[in-house]
């Protein structure tokens, strides 16, 4: 590709309403443009790199045996209404009707395509296992799309879905997505973690995120230096057991005139926030529940809604619980609560002589016994925090920001036992179908790669996923300069290698500026005085070092050192 004829928008500043650096730096460089918010368009460097993440993707699953499909994006809704899902997906999922007024959405994920496929197609245990897969469009009705890239409302994602036919199978379809995820990430020159997740909305028995650091990421993730990783959502620590007082008589009321919050309790009763109940209301589905953790810890809503197999979970608004409870946030509590479903955290088990609201404003109830004076139904609900020790090890924790590039799940038979796809066994029994899903998510892994990879000059690209491998600038692009470089940028495109060719009428530093900003790999400078020598010099854009290479030997140098750093992306084995 010549730069002239190439349309590639640089910009020398960045965007005001970027702030995460790729973000910005996807932009300036040229590779995309922002349509609406969390919807962008990709320019042609964009859909190169795509390609290429998109090549890689297909390589390792092809070779774990997939079969691609393509499924359509406009989904009627009977399909989602079979799985219960139609109401679960809430406002996150695009819906619409037809002209004859049927219901439609825009596809999120494919589980209920892929398994009307399946339960149409498959009839036997002779037909299984299947791993089927797609690079598709999907869409998210995101309510705050930020950090350009990293949250969209239209995105590229790989799905896979396996069919067995039994739990066996569907641990060696889990695994080989675990190892397939684990090259594609490093041949994309991720630096990233498995971490132990929630399955949410999607359901199943186990799920694991693949999760890249950065302050850009909208998720946390824990993790210890003896290798266990979980995402904030699902994790668990250890934390120092707490002896009560025991308690003397039945609860009894105390006056707290104007104290709501724990801390304001802790000062006016002297009572630690560890000794007391915090009590929360939250709206599911339309219903009340009420959620118990102890004073010094958080509500973690996502082990919420996965305890109530629920995604509609929010908090109950002060109109809601004062007409429920007859009193108001700060004043609640579990003992001679309405009849509503009441969750407790696991910490709180066991304990005595507690201090909580007593459904009457400015007033709280003290020597509260969980399971004396009130029945709950446990669960671990509360938030790990940073230096908590680690459930394995014992030794301090790490919480840190990270973003998810892919995700996978033992579904189980949650999505073919709602909508029917059975298959005979070999002694001829019907059996549900034991599924897994699971994801990747294209733009992320871009986004990831810059996030990790770049400098004050723009973008470090990893080799693998770069739009070129090599960007050719001629110092002044005429003479014996432009004539070296239209010999060796032919010599380059023979060889195969990727090759930009500077080709404008450009000042060097503009140029230099360019390819920097771009964050090509390697960039071969054509200059009078080297060129002179017959020698050209060969800068690497991620280390900044310049080797004087000659132009004979350019090709076969440029072909050994690009085999090798690929080759350094490449795990040495692949089991399947």
């Amino acid at each position: 590709m010549r730069w002239s004829r190439a349309f590639i928008p640089t910009l020398r500043d960045n965007p005001a309403d970027a702030e995460s650096p790729s973000h910005q730096l996807l932009i300036r460089a040229g590779f995309v443009r922002q349509l609406a918010a969390g919807v962008f368009s990709y320019l042609p460097l964009g859909q190169r790199t795509m390609l290429k993440i998109a090549a890689i993707i297909r390589e390792e699953m092809d070779a774990a045996g997939a079969q691609e499909y393509f499924l359509p994006a406009l989904h009627p809704a009977d399909l989602w209404q079979e799985t219960g899902r139609w109401n679960d997906m809430g406002e996150n999922m695009f819906r619409l009707k037809d002209r004859a007024g049927r219901d439609l959405c825009l596809g999120m994920t494919h589980e209920e395509v892929f398994t009307e496929i399946a339960r149409k197609e498959v009839r036997s245990y002779k037909d299984l296992p299947q791993i089927w897969y797609q690079i598709q469009t999907k869409f998210r009705d995101e309510a705050r799309p930020k950090s350009g890239l990293l949250r969209l409302r239209q995105f590229m994602m790989k799905d896979s879905y396996s069919f067995d036919i039994d739990w066996q199978g569907l641990d060696r379809s889990y695994k080989i997505h675990h190892d397939a995820y684990c090259r594609i990430f490093t041949r994309c020159g991720l630096k990233f973690v498995d971490a132990e997740a929630s399955s949410g909305a999607m359901g199943g028995s186990q799920s694991q995120e693949f999760m890249v650091r950065m302050e850009a990421g909208e998720d946390f993730v824990v993790s210890c230096s003896c290798g266990y990783a979980a995402n904030l959502e699902r994790a668990v620590s250890q934390i120092p057991k707490i002896t009560d007082q025991p308690a003397v008589g039945d609860p009894h009321e105390v006056a707290t005139p104007n104290q709501k919050t724990i801390a304001e309790i802790a000062e006016f009763l002297k009572v630690p926030a560890t000794h007391q109940i915090k009590s929360l209301v939250y709206a599911v589905n339309g219903s009340l529940c009420l959620f118990l953790v102890r004073g010094d810890h958080q509500l973690n809503e996502s082990k919420a809604m996965a305890v109530l197999k629920t995604a509609q979970l929010r908090p109950a608004h002060p109109d809601e619980i004062r007409e429920t409870f007859g009193a108001d946030a700060g004043s609640l509590g579990p003992v001679g609560a309405p009849n509503i479903p009441i969750y407790a955290d696991v910490e709180l088990r066991g304990r005595q002589n507690l201090t909580c609201g007593a459904n009457r404003n400015d007033y709280h109830l003290q020597g509260v016994t969980p399971d004396l004076h009130f029945k709950p139904i446990w669960a671990d609900l509360r938030t790990v925090e940073k230096d908590e020790a680690c459930v394995r090890c014992g030794k301090p924790l790490e919480v840190y920001k990270a973003a998810e590039v892919g995700h996978i799940f033992k579904l189980g038979t949650k999505y073919s036992e709602s909508m029917g796809a059975m298959v005979l066994t070999a002694d001829g029994k019907q059996t549900p179908i034991v599924m897994g899903s699971y994801g990747i998510g294209l733009e992320r892994i871009m986004s990831s790669a810059v996030e990790l990879y770049h400098d004050a000059d723009g973008i470090i690209w990893p080799l693998s996923i770069a739009p070129f491998s090599v960007i050719l600038t001629p110092i002044i692009y005429q003479d014996a300069m432009k004539e070296a470089a239209e010999r060796l940028y032919g010599e380059l495109s023979a060889a195969g290698i990727d090759t930009l060719l500077d080709d404008r009428a450009e000042r060097p530093g503009v140029k230099f500026k360019d390819a920097d900003l771009v964050g090509i790999p390697y960039r071969v400078v054509i200059g009078p005085e080297r060129l002179k020598q017959g020698k050209v010099e060969l800068f690497d854009r991620s280390n900044k070092k310049t080797e004087l290479v000659n132009i004979e030997s350019l090709v076969p140098r440029l072909r050994e050192i690009l085999r090798a750093r690929l080759a350094a992306l490449l795990p040495d084995t692949r089991e399947f």
